[in-house]
């Protein structure tokens, strides 16, 4: 870290939507360029400024600040230059000179403790003043926290955030409770614990294990769990800091009392206890799920015409033709090849005959893409479908479209619902109208959502609603080796590789080197040469993990630098533990609804979503802008301070791939994480593929992954809520 005081002297880039800047510093005689998160400041603010250097192949080296502290302007000179800057609206170099001829030295003391004397001077009223006053104390706030949490390791960004969560108070509130900043996103637990081990807070403070316990339930939330029995709870406090298990329960019942958590007993569990936006979402699902259950249904009229074409349609799909049309809840579930699409395409022509208004959507932007393409008609993301929005801290996502204001539509229909998080799928439950049918397509066997919850299976296992599983292979799907494998591996079987013809291959590497330089000839040549197609475009290696030798993290780096190596002269940016290129294949891992995108023949639109994969066309350090192009047309331009949305992309999980259709994917069978290694991640991973699969790695492996019917228990409470309530 270099330290350096001085004054700004030039702005050259400042995005005031996040607070990122370039700026020319004047530090004694020499002249820097420093980069980073610098909220509300201005040409002629004097700063101390610390940072690394980084050197760009353009525009040479930069100093890339992560804490800095205002310091007050001295003399009437600094005053002069930081009045009339800008800093503060509506004062200009006229009025900051009769100002500080009124006041001299004592200018900013007289704004920051008696601004009402400002309206003596022509041209500034008591409400000029007053506004004078809030913008100085405001900046002189944002300083003080980020000066402040600086000590304790926390950036600029990160302290600039604390300031928009808690306002003015923000110091008071740290040195009060250092555990509160564990409310902003991108500190945690661990960083507020140094802080408060910094300040003197004893090891054992009830502030530490409260915010200890709050920690434990949302750690459990990001693995999937809505709930963890009060028993989990202690032991991972244990672990954690050290707290036994009655501090532990009284610090549970204070948080109680001040409404930070619930607490139900379950028919299967003693005593559960929640966070209260998982409780409220895991409740509420159950509640309504169980009043559409139970909810008569007008039966929609149905004639022979409805059902003759082409196809022949099975037992079970024209149950499922059957529940959908008597039923306000309707479970149609089934593996690759069972006649998912086909159901549903009959269905929706039933609907639509009846003049009935119909809204589909899926958990994904991919997941809607595609299931809009084979629908023929227009699919959204649920979270389009709610007209989601963010709250004015960016903080927290809101939906337009509740109980409230409910969805003005007859039918919803959700596709790869096993996708769907217990959050997600309460915010679509509360915006359902009456009288509104909505039924629910996916695979249970999948893998479960990333977000909380289990909610497909709990569905399916609470026993209530009309459900209808596909079995039957159709001719066509039977003719793919990749269906017939997929049920094989469902089963338990070893899949059929390498037959004459096929369409799944096994390609045996035992060493992780032989298998690296497998996969990418697999990637660069072998495939998209039997194919026909770029290598871009038509392959997608799909792993069972991030990190170790065969994880995204590691073939990311390696197949980058096979695609698209360093070159002079080639813009490149340095993120967290890789390099960005022009050039790179990325994928998007967040929702952003409000990101714009163009196209060439001049369309615009908004909505960039968690799965879109890109292609890197343009790096601009300087100005901090990354152009990407999304789906070969649609293009983004991200500045600097969104990169944290995107990641290489050459090699992603079968997590991220759910939703997601690839010409062809490979994937490497290699010794990872044994909760990793299991039969419903290796066949989510292999439904991935619409023409070609190919393994690379050990026999014994994917003997194991099929075999290992395993799963991680999730705890969560929707069918035991649906059967037999909770109190």
């Amino acid at each position: 870290m270099n330290s350096f005081e001085g004054m700004i002297t030039e702005i050259i880039f400042n995005n005031t939507d996040n607070s990122y800047a370039v700026c020319e510093f004047l530090s004694g005689d020499e002249t820097l360029t420093i980069t980073g998160c610098l909220p509300l400041i201005s040409v002629g603010d004097k700063l101390r400024v610390t940072g690394d250097f980084v050197v760009h192949m353009e525009y040479g080296e930069q100093l890339s600040v992560k804490y800095f502290e205002k310091l007050v302007p001295e003399g009437r000179e600094e005053i002069f230059i930081y009045l009339s800057s800008g800093a503060i609206s509506g004062v200009k170099e006229v009025t900051a000179k009769r100002i500080i001829d009124m006041f001299g030295d004592d200018t900013l003391e007289i704004i920051r403790d008696d601004p009402e004397q400002l309206a003596v001077i022509k041209g500034i009223s008591k409400e000029k003043a007053i506004s004078i006053h809030n913008q100085y104390i405001e900046q002189i706030g944002v300083s003080q926290v980020i000066s402040f949490l600086g000590q304790y390791g926390i950036n600029a960004s990160l302290a600039f955030k604390v300031y928009n969560h808690f306002g003015s108070k923000s110091v008071e509130r740290v040195k009060l409770n250092p555990y509160c900043v564990c409310e902003i996103p991108g500190i945690g637990f661990t960083r507020a614990d140094q802080i408060a081990y910094s300040m003197g807070f004893a090891a054992n403070s009830p502030e530490r294990t409260a915010a200890a316990i709050l920690h434990v339930l949302s750690e459990a939330a990001a693995n999937g769990h809505t709930y963890l029995p009060s028993d989990i709870i202690a032991g991972e406090v244990y672990n954690l800091v050290g707290a036994d298990k009655e501090t532990t329960e009284r610090q549970i019942s204070n948080l109680l009392i001040e409404k930070k958590l619930n607490r139900v007993t379950l028919t299967d569990s003693a005593e559960a206890i929640y966070l209260p936006t998982m409780y409220t979402a895991e409740s509420g699902c159950a509640k309504i799920l169980t009043k559409l259950a139970n909810k008569p249904a007008d039966e929609i009229p149905l004639s022979e015409k409805d059902l003759q074409g082409d196809i022949t349609l099975a037992p079970e799909q024209l149950e499922g033709i059957s529940s959908a049309r008597k039923n306000c809840l309707t479970v149609i579930t089934g593996g690759p090849g069972t006649g998912k699409t086909t159901l549903l395409n009959t269905i929706i022509s039933i609907l639509k005959k009846q003049g009935l208004d119909i809204a589909l959507c899926a958990p994904t932007g991919r997941a809607a893409k595609r299931m809009g393409q084979l629908c023929g008609m227009e699919a959204k993301t649920i979270h389009r479908l709610l007209e989601m929005s963010y709250s004015d801290d960016d903080a927290k996502m809101t939906f337009s479209r509740n109980q409230y204001n409910p969805l003005e539509t007859d039918v919803v229909i959700v596709d790869e619902m096993s996708m769907v998080d217990i959050v997600l799928m309460y915010h679509l439950l509360k915006a359902l109208p009456d009288k509104c049918r909505i039924i629910l397509v996916g695979d249970s066997d999948q893998l479960p959502s990333v977000g909380a919850g289990n909610v497909l299976r709990d569905i399916l296992a609470s026993g209530l609603t009309a459900s209808v599983r596909l079995t039957k292979i159709f001719r066509q799907a039977n003719e793919s080796m990749i269906t017939h494998n997929a049920h094989r591996i469902n089963a338990g079987d070893f899949p059929v590789c390498n037959g004459e013809g096929s369409d799944f291959f096994f390609l045996p590497r035992h060493n992780i080197s032989d298998g690296t330089d497998e996969i990418i000839r697999l990637c660069l040549q072998r495939l998209p040469s039997y194919l026909g197609r770029d290598p871009k475009d038509c392959v997608q290696v799909l792993c069972p993990s991030r990190k170790g030798a065969m994880g995204t993290e590691n073939l990311n780096n390696i197949l980058q630098n096979a695609f698209n190596p360093p070159s002079h002269g080639k813009p490149e940016l340095k993120r967290k533990g890789f390099v960005l290129r022009e050039g790179d294949k990325i994928m998007q891992i967040r929702n952003n609804y409000d990101m714009e995108w163009y196209t060439a023949d001049s369309r615009i639109g908004s909505g960039i979503f968690n799965g879109d994969l890109g292609i890197i066309e343009k790096i601009d350090a300087r100005s901090g802008i990354v152009t990407i192009v999304f789906d070969q047309e649609k293009t983004v331009d991200y500045p600097i301070e969104l990169l944290d949305d995107i990641e290489l992309s050459y090699a992603i999980t079968v997590h991220k791939s759910q939703g997601s259709e690839f010409t062809a994917v490979v994937i490497p069978m290699y010794q990872c994480h044994k909760n990793l290694m299991t039969r419903n991640l290796f066949y989510t991973a292999v439904t991935r593929a619409k023409e070609l699969v190919a393994l690379v790695g050990r026999e014994d492996v994917i003997q194991f992954m099929t075999s290992n019917n395993h799963e991680d228990l999730r705890y969560s409470g929707l069918a035991a809520m649906m059967t037999e309530g909770f109190k």
